[in-house]
């Protein structure tokens, strides 16, 4: 494991406190297949934040942007 893949998983728990550890692994493993998909995902919610949007409204509207490839990407 590389020290980047280390601390993106720590960084990763420490956001996703109260959530399943078995659940934790599924987000991190998506996340490390398809890191280009996350990370524009996150940049879209941050600009949406800063427009004005709750955490929760960004996410949301992103997420529905984006259903298609995270549902491809968990392999439904």
């Amino acid at each position: 494991m590389s020290i980047k893949s280390f601390l993106l998983k720590k960084l990763l728990k420490s956001k996703m406190k109260g959530v399943p550890e078995a659940e934790q692994e599924k987000m991190i493993t998506l996340i490390e297949k398809n890191p280009e998909l996350f990370q524009k995902i996150g940049v879209e919610v941050q600009a949406k934040i800063k427009e004005g949007k709750d955490q929760t409204t960004a996410s949301m509207e992103v997420m529905q942007k984006y259903q298609n490839e995270l549902k491809a990407a968990m392999g439904q």
